[in-house]
């Protein structure tokens, strides 16, 4: 299949060099950080969100489900609103809506009103978080300066999960709770402000929204969620997850037969004719689901085994930003003489060796003996692996479509990471329950008749019994997170092919198709 030539950014969407794109850089980059960071600074704070608003310990869950997946969910109709109505635009709009959502849920008063709040915020995010990457493929010119700028975004795209982290761990300890998302509200308005003045608006391309397209994607995806996440509960034979999974097929179903009879539809089936695109997807889809698995069970490893202050447990993570950062700007300075594939092959292993040894984590571990080596060597796979994705993902797509590649691509990791999440939970909710069967009779045969009667109570193990059964847990789910960037690492040593002309473009060169 002949594949379209990308057509020429036009004058309007490339702003002036130097300081000017410096600062558009700036403005773009801070609002993907606070997108980003945004999936995770709640993970440290739900306990107190939980004795604030009196959530279930299953509804809490939905404190980040309900941001992730609508957030996926609707990441290609933003990316499809930036190509129809002008990026700059849409960015601006989508921004004020994320801050409009965060003030909301700093100020509710209940569940319901918390969990409608986060799932606007997901709105606002699957609005501006696409156009933002969008805006850099208009605004650099192609070659080492959009390389770098494509660095710096990989960087903050793969660092705001553990920045996040760290920021909800000083806020909550210094401050309250609702300060996670009161925080957005400032930021998010200086960059309203200041984007006017230093991004141009993108050239208009005239099209329809592909409404139907966005509702079926992301209700099939909601329900796939929640099948996992209703099996990690209540098995895989309960009557409900089954009709999930059902559903959920269908609805999918129903969104690809929808896609591939439109004419402007928000997920370009062709994009997936080219092997390198469609490989890049899946590699994506992979690495999101065992990232996401690793903040989320570490962030419990290190509060409930090694018993972290919720600040102490965000600052554990700095390192993993400062070497995912490390890691995108060594890719970004080889890529032109390289390619992107050697990058995603040995990021995708390096990944995978952290993972692996995580799995050797028990309840003896230490935070430098055990969990920063690996943390570590995982960052810098993953720092590899972003800047080298977006790249591809982005090559030799026509100029009018950049906004539905890069939502693909943003739709991918948050889709991969919510279905990885579930896996994972799955996996460590049957270990951890196998475990919990052995260490039952260890307790009660040392146990007080008050420990028992509180067991009988509250069926939960106490210290050091339950931190066997959860590290027991968290090692099996990282034996699955493992596979997973081992899988990431085969499809690009075997799917993906630079060409010659990819090599020139990275340089600034003029192949086909180029700039």
């Amino acid at each position: 299949m002949t594949r379209p030539q990308p057509t020429p950014v036009p004058q309007s969407a490339t702003p002036q060099r130097g300081g000017g794109n410096a600062m558009a850089l700036l403005v773009i980059a801070s609002c993907q950080l606070m997108v980003v960071l945004d999936i995770t600074i709640v993970n440290i704070a739900l306990p107190h969100i939980q004795s604030s608003l009196h959530f279930s310990t299953t509804n809490l869950s939905w404190v980040v489900n309900a941001y992730t997946l609508t957030f996926g969910g609707l990441l290609l109709l933003g990316g499809r609103a930036g190509d129809i109505l002008g990026r700059r635009r849409v960015f601006i709009f989508g921004v004020l809506l994320f801050v409009l959502a965060s003030l909301l849920g700093g100020l509710a008063q209940n569940s319901g009103q918390l969990l409608a709040a986060r799932a606007l915020q997901g709105v606002g995010g699957a609005i501006a978080s696409p156009t933002s990457l969008a805006l850099i493929s208009t605004t650099f010119k192609e070659g080492p300066e959009r390389n770098r700028a494509f660095g710096v975004f990989a960087a903050v795209s793969a660092g705001g999960s553990a920045i996040g982290l760290l920021a909800g761990g000083v806020l909550v300890e210094w401050l309250d709770w609702r300060w996670v998302l009161f925080v957005n509200v400032p930021i998010g308005l200086l960059i309203a402000l200041a984007t006017p003045k230093w991004i141009k608006e993108s050239e208009r391309h005239p099209g329809n929204f592909d409404v139907t397209g966005a509702l079926t994607s992301t209700l099939g995806m909601v329900l796939l969620v929640y099948g996992f996440i209703r099996a990690a509960q209540d098995g895989w034979s309960d009557p409900l997850t089954v009709a999930s999974f059902g559903v959920a097929v269908v609805i999918l179903a129903v969104f690809v037969f929808v896609e591939r009879r439109s004419r402007q539809p928000i997920t370009p089936l062709h994009m997936f004719a080219d092997r390198n695109r469609a490989g890049t997807y899946a590699i994506m889809l992979s690495l999101a689901a065992a990232m996401f698995g690793m903040f989320f069970f570490l962030t419990l490893f290190v509060q409930n085994v090694l018993d972290f202050s919720p600040l102490r447990a965000g600052l554990a993570f700095l390192p993993v930003s400062a070497i995912i950062a490390v890691g995108a700007g060594l890719a970004s300075q080889l890529l032109p003489r390289y390619g992107p594939k050697p990058f995603m092959v040995t990021g995708g292993l390096l990944a995978a060796a952290g993972l692996a040894w995580l799995t050797l984590t028990d309840v003896h571990s230490t935070y430098l003996g055990s969990v920063l080596g690996p943390m570590l060597v995982f960052g810098l796979g993953m720092g590899m692996e972003f800047v080298s994705l977006t790249l591809m993902a982005l090559s030799d797509v026509p100029v009018q479509e950049t906004g539905a590649a890069s939502g693909l691509l943003n739709a991918t990791q948050q889709v991969g990471g919510s279905l990885g999440l579930s896996i994972l939970v799955t996996m460590f909710g049957t270990a951890s329950a196998n475990e919990a069967k052995k260490q039952v009779p260890a307790f009660l045969s040392q146990a007080s008749p008050a420990e028992r009667l509180r067991f009988q109570r509250t069926g939960e193990l106490p210290p050091p019994w339950a931190d066997h059964v959860l590290t027991s847990g968290v090692s099996a789910a990282f034996v699955v997170a493992a596979i997973f960037t081992a899988v990431a690492a085969l499809v690009a040593l075997l799917v993906i092919q630079v060409r010659p002309s990819d090599i020139e473009r990275l340089k600034g060169g003029m192949g086909p198709g180029g700039a």
